[in-house]
């Protein structure tokens, strides 16, 4: 650890690293900086870690798990190391201090979105209600942002390294496992003992932070501090599997490969540009055609094209490029969707935003004068001649749940972020409508239809209907917005406007969750019905600071709780997750 980042969280105990940390769940974490430690690899257990028993009158938050080993110490900081430091914490202190809330780490990093101090090896839990049914046999795995160093200035909600927490299920028993995903930028700052590159989504606001923070990277790169031709990214927000890999994705760098071992262990395989074709960066989202197994993706940027179309074979083979030069102005395109015959983009009004930036705002911003578009562009294009755009005022999306085709129109179901200028400064303010947008290619006429008047986001369906008709969609209940309080059911199959969910389960008071995802039942039974499967969420309860993975069931009007398993530790709120079954995990 530097001397610059000698202070911590204050409710962070300071023992040596033989002890287990406990926290007090009635406090919430104030944050200044500090590196935060990990369990070497080379130290983890070969078999899975069984906690002790609870004392009789231990409370949950304080649930022992396995004790951090202290890891290797850092490298001794060179003298230019030092002098760049020193000018980060003057830009930090005295240029850009941290005064909006939303990129104030002593706010942002507060309750269950503190980062967990160290890497958890696969540790057993203990299953307190229900069973866990053999269709779960698999690990469920979530991505999110987990900062190994607490920021010494702005950070943002959406900064942080990505780390990966995996629960192993299998005949009934669950192992649950924390570790980062190891990137070039986490490795080569783990092994400086500072943090060497400014988080994207916070340090650029204004001229000047933005030049000098630009200038201390550059120097840093020209240094050789840092090699920025081996990637920026975090990928720390979301998982796919294609092509028999499993990858951790972060929209701003390639794909990372990672594999889930047989004791329930992740390991990281490295960042992977298939065979060179795959250049700069790639959505966080791609999508799986369940009957061709081929992958379709894309990648955005600031510079023309501001968009790129690209996709995968079912072996995971890259094919060609198509540059979408129709696209006339950079867009924040973090989602899209499918369906048999096309790809379908948003062309929303957030974007890059200079003017807002010049006083001191954000990079990224609203801009009110432009008219929001869909694009929908066939599969299979060779070059984006046959793209076609369709103005959609008003419509907002971060986050696409699906697409199908329905005669000669294309049909998409998308939460709508209302008042979108707040969609990265003030996420409370964010309202978000699902809405089922049909575009008829005939005539060019675009009707919309609301589905809920509730604040519904990370909306997820049965995989197996994806760029199919689907009348099913489960979807995490803003309360507000990023915490989540419950998950409803959504049927989207009724043309009139009225409220469409059909269920719901809310976690309770001061319970919260995450993106629900959909596990099938018989994932092999051709005729099995859309919802026959489960729920699966983390679930955390501030109150006494424990975690929970919940099974749920997805045909019950309340979500009736198949099982619930209690963690070692507690899960932070994250983004986005995946389940892989067993067969697949084998693949890897």
């Amino acid at each position: 650890m530097d001397a610059l980042s000698s202070s911590f969280l204050s409710t962070f105990p300071t023992k040596s690293p033989n002890t287990a940390p406990k926290r007090n769940p009635g406090k919430s974490l104030s944050v200044s900086c500090v590196r935060i430690e990990e369990r070497p690899t080379t130290q983890t257990p070969s078999k899975t870690t069984r906690p002790p028993p609870q004392p009789p009158n231990q409370t949950p938050s304080s649930y022992s798990s396995p004790l951090p080993t202290k890891p290797n110490s850092p490298t001794q900081p060179t003298l230019p190391a030092v002098i760049f430091n020193l000018f980060d914490d003057f830009i930090n202190t005295f240029v850009d201090p941290p005064l909006r809330p939303s990129v104030d780490p002593k706010h942002v990093l507060t309750s269950n979105f503190a980062p967990v101090t160290y890497e958890l090896p696969p540790t057993e839990c203990q299953v307190i209600q229900g069973s866990l049914p053999p269709c779960l046999d698999g690990a469920y795995i979530r991505n999110g942002p987990n900062p190994q160093y607490l920021p010494r200035g702005p950070y943002h909600l959406f900064d942080g390294d990505g780390m990966l927490h995996s629960i192993r299920i299998s005949q009934g028993r669950a192992v649950l496992c924390s570790r980062y995903v190891k990137t070039y930028k986490y490795t080569v700052e783990r092994d400086a003992g500072f943090p060497l590159l400014p988080n994207v989504f916070s340090s650029f606001n204004g001229l000047t932070a933005s030049a000098t923070r630009g200038a201390i990277s550059a120097a840093r790169v020209f240094s050789g501090l840092y090699n920025p031709a081996n990637g920026i990214g975090n990928a720390n927000t979301s998982l796919a599997f294609f092509g028999d890999r499993l990858y951790a994705l972060g929209e701003s760098d390639l794909p990372y490969a990672v594999r889930v071992t047989s004791d329930g262990d992740i390991e990281t395989l490295g960042r992977k540009d298939f065979d060179g074709k795959l250049f700069m960066s790639m959505t966080a989202h791609p999508k799986i055609d369940p009957d061709t197994g081929e992958t379709f993706a894309f990648r955005y940027g600031p510079v023309p094209p501001f968009l790129t179309y690209f996709r995968f074979d079912p072996n995971g083979t890259k094919q060609p490029d198509v540059p979408v030069f129709s696209l006339t102005s950079p867009s924040l395109l973090h989602d899209f969707a499918i369906t048999k015959k096309y790809a379908v983009f948003a062309d929303i009004q957030i974007g890059m935003n200079p003017i807002e930036m010049i006083g001191g705002g954000s990079p990224v911003g609203l801009d009110p004068s432009k008219v929001s578009r869909i694009g929908i562009i066939p599969k299979y294009a060779k070059d984006d001649s046959e793209m076609r755009w369709f103005e959609v005022p008003g419509f907002n999306i971060m986050h696409a749940i699906n697409a199908w085709d329905e005669d000669d129109a294309v049909v998409m179901v998308a939460p709508n972020l209302l008042s979108a200028e707040h969609t990265l400064d003030r996420m409370e303010l964010i309202h978000a409508l699902v809405e089922k947008v049909r575009i008829d290619l005939k005539t060019g006429i675009v009707s919309r239809q609301p589905i809920s008047t509730r604040n519904l986001d990370f909306g997820v369906i049965n995989p197996a209907y994806q760029g199919k008709k689907n009348r099913f969609v489960y979807a995490a209940v803003g309360d507000p917005m990023p915490k989540i309080s419950g998950v409803v059911k959504l049927d989207v199959s009724n043309g009139e406007h009225k409220e469409s969910i059909v269920a719901s389960r809310m976690y309770g008071p001061d319970c919260f969750g995450g993106e629900p995802f959909f596990v099938a039942r018989e994932p092999e039974n051709p005729e099995a019905e859309e919802d026959d499967g489960y729920l699966v969420s983390y679930v955390h309860d501030e109150k006494t600071g424990e975690s929970r993975f919940l099974v749920m069931d997805a045909k019950s009007s309340e979500f009736d709780i198949v099982a619930a398993v209690k963690l070692p530790r507690r899960v932070p709120y994250g983004f986005h997750g995946l389940f892989v079954r067993e067969r697949d995990l084998k693949k890897l």
